[in-house]
């Protein structure tokens, strides 16, 4: 992996999300609650605060969780929930430790069947079915991982020019489709929640 991303907008969180397969799940998992830019550059800051370079699975894994904790919880915050992300973070990295070595890109490296793809991703601590779709999509948009039948398993979000998720954000213009596409999805849901009463 080693692709520009712009899914921080800021240039040193989107190099090391288009070069770490960790800390572009890390990102996609901090994406909720929190504005997009904010869940994205959350791993650049753990990095920086563990004094490292990129994230490794084995070493947030076997961090003390009190401490890991604090270390997200430090102003400015990672996530609106530093506590319980700090622990679906190590939950995260526990789990490819014991399933693929540590190794994020393991996750879909040599995978060549979109549905086996979004089932191995759905089986990621933290991730459900439309988090996985939304990874799924950006593994195949932006990360040139495209195994037969990718976009029909990440459903909507494969769709090419969707402006759905963080998959199609490619800067500033497609960041702000996906955003007022975000906002309509809102306003419908609440309109709907409101018929019902």
């Amino acid at each position: 992996m080693d692709v520009t991303l712009h899914l921080a907008q800021d240039p040193e969180a989107d190099e090391l999300l288009g070069r770490s397969p960790l800390a572009a799940l890390v990102g996609m998992l901090l994406d909720q609650q929190v504005p997009m830019e904010w869940a994205f550059k959350g791993p650049r800051t753990i990095a920086d605060r563990l004094g490292a370079e990129d994230l490794d699975a084995h070493d947030i894994a076997a961090q003390d969780p009190e401490a890991f904790s604090a270390l997200l919880s430090e102003k400015p915050a990672v996530h609106r929930y530093p506590g319980s992300m700090a622990k679906r973070i190590q939950q995260l990295c526990q789990y490819l430790v014991e399933h693929y070595d540590g190794d994020a890109e393991l996750v879909w490296k040599g995978v060549d069947d979109g549905r086996e793809l979004l089932r191995r991703l759905e089986g990621l601590p933290g991730f459900g079915k439309q988090k996985a779709q939304i990874f799924l999509a950006l593994l195949g948009k932006q990360l040139g991982v495209t195994p037969t039948g990718w976009r029909e398993s990440a459903g909507a979000y494969g769709e090419p020019k969707s402006y759905r998720s963080v998959a199609d954000i490619t800067g500033p213009e497609s960041l702000t489709k996906v955003r007022a596409h975000k906002q309509e999805m809102k306003a419908a849901a609440k309109a709907a929640k409101g018929a019902q009463k």
